[in-house]
């Protein structure tokens, strides 16, 4: 079960949209199914109409209007509770008991052992992604005048969401791995726009390519900028050789159309600058190098240098890194299950694997690009170790690099069939730690992109000689003879890790004096 809160200042605005026919005439039958004692005596459960909502909305206000105590920032909380459509629907009976329970575990009712506030919940059918969901609408003014606190309640919301899992025996969802999903109106945003899909979810899988293949952050920027994607760094107060953070954008088709900018930690939780310059090295050449990328991007000049993205791989790197993708395989056998942070970082590379590929080779998203949405999920952490990973190793990083040139050598060649099967290894292995720690959902969901989705590309692609070893004997030289005439790369960094170690503090902050007052 999903909450998503949202706070605002008009409880009349929100209580007349849940009771009308919503953005795309989605909703159907908007009815009360549980709040607040004096406001259900007095409603029943009868279709809301126009008058119905002003008429709670009023009564939701009235605690505020006649107390008159003020919430700086808006009185009202709104908050969705979503089922997948894959859930099927509960009936109103059960919403009303979970709607009401989880308003107690959030403090607005008597159970708080405060006075309660005025709520609601509302259910007028399902999403436009057919989820059956409700929306709950408080005041948060109690009803003796004081004001109920918001502190936290982001994570209390997620809390509370997963007890009520437990106890009513709901699709559990993980306490460990978190995707920031779609905001409301993206999709049909989008739409408006002509695009293929929400900027915000092409614009991460494109970042994680070419994060995952970069070996340095002046590549990265190098690498983004290649994909047509518009990258612009976000600079330290006051300088202009430090770089704090980015945010990227698709370019627009004209330039009458305003660019939709978003800065890292909105595209994903693990792809904020600080999160990808774990995995590169650092040095004070490497910033001085990455700060004049970054401003090169900035002004709309060309790259600085010209660096490995422009060359094919030759045959030799496709071998050595299908290796070391079975190599990792083999590796995660011995990595425990509650290792979340080494678990994502597989999943992160993993996901950079198909998404690089896919940005090669998929005009429009497709198989490659399901594949590296659903692995990012197992990416996101909750909670981040206070340090960064220093990692030893095996990888998959080497697979993003030969992969983020696939459309230059051909598409559909043994050398790719070769790859395809041992990242398919690898996307077992994280299925199977999911399946093993109970996270159900997310394994099946991993199966699933398996199944449908990845096996079209298996399907297109030519047969290889099986055998528990990739690449040895007849493998090897379809590898050769399918990528002959490339040129040579150097390897990507590993993905496991010995031990958390303390980040480094470099002698220049990416192109400046190191401050303790910066975020890196």
């Amino acid at each position: 079960m999903i909450p998503n809160v949202t706070k605002g200042e008009r409880m009349a605005g929100l209580l007349v949209y849940l009771a009308g026919p919503g953005r795309a005439n989605e909703h159907t039958d908007p009815h009360l199914v549980a709040g607040s004692a004096p406001i259900m005596a007095w409603h029943n459960d009868d279709q809301l109409n126009r008058d119905a909502a002003l008429a709670i909305a009023r009564e939701l206000d009235q605690a505020k209007d006649v107390l008159g105590t003020g919430v700086k920032g808006g009185h009202v909380w709104h908050c969705s509770l979503s089922l997948r459509a894959e859930e099927g629907d509960l009936p109103d009976a059960k919403w009303a008991e979970i709607a009401t329970e989880f308003m107690d575990e959030m403090g607005f009712t008597e159970a708080s052992g405060k006075a309660p506030v005025s709520w609601v919940a509302i259910r007028h059918g399902h999403s436009t992604a057919g989820n059956d969901h409700i929306h709950i609408a408080a005041s948060m003014v109690r009803e003796d005048g004081t004001k109920w606190s918001p502190h936290l309640d982001f994570k209390s919301a997620q809390d509370a969401a997963r007890a009520l899992e437990k106890k009513h025996g709901l699709e559990e969802l993980s306490p460990v791995y978190a995707m920031r999903g779609l905001r409301p109106g993206e999709r049909e945003a989008a739409q408006r726009r002509g695009v293929q899909e929400p900027e915000r979810r092409s614009l991460a899988r494109k970042v994680r390519a070419c994060a995952t293949a970069a070996q340095d952050e002046a590549e990265f920027v190098r690498r983004v900028r290649r994909t047509g994607a518009m990258i612009r760094p976000r600079y330290a107060a006051g300088r202009d050789d430090v770089v704090v953070g980015y945010s990227v954008a698709e370019r627009p088709r004209s330039r009458a159309v305003r660019p939709v900018w978003f800065g890292g930690g909105h595209l994903a939780k693990d792809l904020t600058l600080p999160r990808l310059r774990s995995a590169w090295p650092d040095s004070p050449g490497l910033a001085g190098a990455a700060v004049a990328e970054w401003g090169a991007a900035a002004r709309g000049r060309r790259p600085v240098r010209i660096g490995r993205e422009v060359h094919e791989p030759d045959p030799q790197m496709w071998e050595r890194y299908s290796k070391e993708v079975a190599r990792l395989r083999e590796t995660l056998r011995s990595v425990p299950l509650d290792d979340h942070a080494t678990w994502a970082q597989v999943a992160r590379e993993t996901s950079g694997a198909f998404a690089a590929w896919s940005t090669a080779t998929e005009s429009t998203p497709g198989p490659l690009a399901a594949a590296a949405d659903e692995l990012s999920k197992t990416a996101q952490l909750r909670r981040y170790p206070v340090r960064p990973l220093r990692s030893v190793g095996p990888s998959a990083r080497g697979a993003s690099l030969v992969l983020a040139a696939a459309a230059m050598g051909g598409t559909g060649t043994a050398a790719q069939a070769i790859m395809l099967r041992q990242l398919l290894n690898v996307t077992k292995a994280v299925h199977d730690m999911h399946k093993a720690t109970s996270d159900l959902r997310r394994a099946r969901q991993i199966s699933d992109v398996v199944r449908h989705q990845l096996s079209q590309v298996a399907a297109a692609l030519p047969s290889v000689p099986a055998g528990p070893r990739l690449v040895d004997g007849e493998a090897a030289e379809a590898v050769r003879a399918s990528t002959a005439g490339q040129t040579p790369g150097r390897a990507g960094e590993s993905v496991l890790p010995p031990k958390y170690d303390q980040a480094r503090s470099p002698a220049n902050s990416r192109g400046g004096t190191a401050r303790p007052d910066i975020e890196r």
